[in-house]
């Protein structure tokens, strides 16, 4: 029998993590024959039996569904131990491969789908063709508020009507679960052209609905389905939108909207701060994958900044903050390597910016950071950074001891 605990537990748990984690398990000791609890040597194995099949970032996904069964089950997280970090640093020097990222939709392809889709709206509306109107509505209102907003596809199609609330300036849309949220408000300004919040508006109006999905299903008659959109629909959405608007369709995919946005924002002199806190990333290495940092020198002037768009990016959460010292030792492995002066510049431009890092030292051995004061989240940063810091290191082949210091209670983690 079901009690209330139990259903707590299970909305603790995203379905696709569980999933994902359940397969990579079955995997390890199903597929591979590995022994549950594993040892450190075990799982550095299974990861260099994988090597050359696996990319890095399924390789720690993989490891990452391996430590939460181990902690789950009350064990020690073999995953932690030295000679699996070790195994993985080598085998992404080894086999290191170039990213596949999704093309950032550029402000002005993104005006010419909004273009395209509002000429859509008005032949639909002319010709009597209910259908085709709402799917030109509803596209736009999902194109634009992906963009605007640097959605997921599975944050886009998990919003709801009743959620979504209009205001002077902009509306709010509330996500009851993200992929690292459980229950958070969003707000979207309005803008002068190309507006997201004009554009829910107005299929909202159309589409007369008060309740339920917010992109649902439109049927063959211009019937509206009781069912959201399922993930994969939204990447099919933007190419068609694309290639009939005389983009390269294929090109793109529905990160392209979120790198889109993150990558325009940059080129208007965001901080990584600001752009963290508004999309809502917490581990800087997930929102430097989304900033096109190649194209912002190459971009006419005249598209770095539209005038037409005023988007002004809201402050960070206000947050009670608490100091911390860190201390930064790197040197290079190889004689005369650059690796580590690389490494450390890396580190305090997109790892301790966020915390509002200050330098009290010349060389940039001590810093000073601001973290939350509460405890969890600020455990949760600290683990974070410590393995970002020793990633980069390990990327420059360098050597690094980092140390943080909590100055009020004397505690250190390294």
């Amino acid at each position: 029998m079901s009690t209330k605990l139990d259903q707590y537990l299970a909305a603790a748990k995203r379905e696709r993590t569980t999933k994902a984690y359940a397969s990579a398990i079955r995997h390890f000791e199903v597929d591979w024959g590995g022994m549950l609890p594993a040892s450190g040597e075990g799982v550095a194995r299974y990861l260099a039996d994988h090597a050359e099949s696996l990319t890095a970032n399924t390789l720690r996904q993989r490891l990452a569904a391996l430590g939460h069964w181990h902690s789950a089950h009350g064990f020690v997280d073999p995953t932690r131990m030295p000679i699996v970090k070790q195994a993985l640093r080598g085998i992404r020097v080894v086999h290191a491969r170039v990213e596949r990222q999704a093309t950032p939709l550029q402000l002005t392809d993104l005006g010419r789908v909004a273009e395209w889709q509002s000429q859509a709206i008005t032949h639909a509306q002319s010709n009597n063709d209910r259908p085709g109107e709402l799917r030109a509505l509803r596209d736009r209102a999902l194109i634009l508020l992906g963009f605007w907003r640097g959605f997921r596809s599975d944050e886009l199609i998990h919003l709801r009507v009743e959620h979504i609330t209009f205001e002077p300036g902009g509306m709010k849309c509330f996500l009851r679960r993200t992929k690292t949220d459980t229950g958070k408000t969003y707000k979207v300004p309005a803008l002068t052209r190309w507006c997201a919040v004009d554009a829910v508006r107005e299929w909202l109006r159309v589409s007369g609905l008060t309740e339920g999905p917010l992109l649902p299903k439109v049927g063959p008659q211009g019937q509206l389905g009781t069912k959201r959109l399922h993930a994969n629909s939204v990447i099919k959405i933007l190419r068609s939108a694309m290639a009939r608007a005389g983009l390269p369709a294929q090109q793109y995919s529905s990160h392209s909207l979120r790198r889109g946005f993150a990558s325009w924002a940059t080129r208007n002199g965001w901080d990584l701060k600001s752009l963290m806190a508004y999309v809502g990333w917490r581990d800087p290495s997930s929102a430097m994958r989304y900033i096109d940092t190649t194209d912002r020198f190459e971009l006419p002037a005249s598209e770095s900044t539209t005038p037409a768009v005023a988007l002004i990016a809201p402050e960070p959460p206000s947050a009670a903050k608490r100091e911390i010292v860190l201390e930064l030792h790197l040197r290079a492995l190889r004689p005369g390597g650059r690796g580590a002066r690389q490494a450390h510049r890396v580190i305090e431009q997109n790892y301790l910016s966020p915390f509002a890092a200050h330098r009290l030292d010349a060389k940039g051995t001590n810093y000073r950071l601001m973290m939350s004061a509460d405890e969890l989240e600020r455990e949760e940063d600290i683990a974070q950074l410590l393995d970002s810091i020793y990633r980069v290191a390990g990327d420059h082949d360098s050597e690094i001891q980092a140390v943080l210091t909590d100055p009020t209670s004397g505690q250190h983690w390294e």
